[in-house]
């Protein structure tokens, strides 16, 4: 059986996947597109824009949730959800909510961010598998955070209602780790994963940050996601 991970370096969904297949111990090879080119890509071989997608031996599936169900079934142990059925219906609330709705609003904040800062998508490059010089990040930095500003609908107004009701949705996660929904630290379930990994890139930026530290979800997401990549700093998102 061979498992190939279609991914864009520093996606939350990817490093989910990622993290769920590493649990798993299945081995993968990866495949990873530029942005903002992988909407083509993704389209022309999954009929979705967004990543990640996965090929097992021909089979084609995208989407980090339609994905952790198909990883349940190749690799049963250790499981991404609970056996108790009213337990994994909260897991399952929780992680569509995390891929619906919050995974979302970290990327209007980002790619709103690298509009106005696009010199700092250098760092979020650093340890991409595509290798790129930081001159050619650079030089073409401007260009990607417009047109993936474009693909997610999103500019200094959206950035600012984001950031603004960014509080109330770290509430919900620190809520569901409370009532013990997420955040077991020896089982990490789907939603642990989907939620966890959103809040590690919004740790990348520096207006969102002052909100995040010091609350469970940030320890959850550093414990999970301990590396990533990027750092827009302070006032890449204030709006007149």
């Amino acid at each position: 059986m061979r498992l190939k991970l279609y991914v864009v370096h520093g996606s939350h969904p990817c490093a989910a996947v990622e993290k769920a297949m590493s649990l798993k111990g299945l081995a993968y090879d990866v495949v990873e597109w530029p942005p903002p080119l992988h909407a083509l890509l993704q389209r022309a071989i999954f009929g979705a824009r967004t990543v990640p997608g996965l090929s097992i031996d021909g089979e084609r599936i995208s989407g980090s949730r339609r994905i952790m169900r198909r990883l349940e079934q190749l690799a049963p142990e250790p499981p991404l959800f609970p056996a108790d059925a009213m337990a994994r219906a909260l897991v399952e609330q929780a992680e569509r909510w995390g891929d619906e709705v919050f995974q979302q609003s970290a990327r209007e904040l980002v790619w709103a961010g690298l509009m106005r800062e696009p010199a700092a998508m250098v760092s979020y490059s650093e340890h991409s598998r595509l290798a790129l010089p930081a001159a050619a990040v650079r030089l073409s930095a401007p260009l990607i955070a417009r047109l993936e500003a474009r693909l997610n609908r999103t500019d200094a107004g959206v950035a600012r209602s984001k950031l603004e009701s960014l509080p109330a949705a770290l509430d919900k996660i620190d809520a569901w780790i409370a009532d013990g929904t997420i955040g077991d630290p020896e089982h990490p379930n789907a939603a642990d994963l989907q939620l966890a990994s959103t809040v590690r890139l919004l740790l990348t930026l520096g207006d969102a940050r002052p909100l995040i530290d010091s609350r469970p979800c940030a320890t959850l997401a550093m414990r999970l996601f301990p590396q990533a990549d990027g750092d827009l700093p302070a006032g890449s998102l204030a709006t007149p």
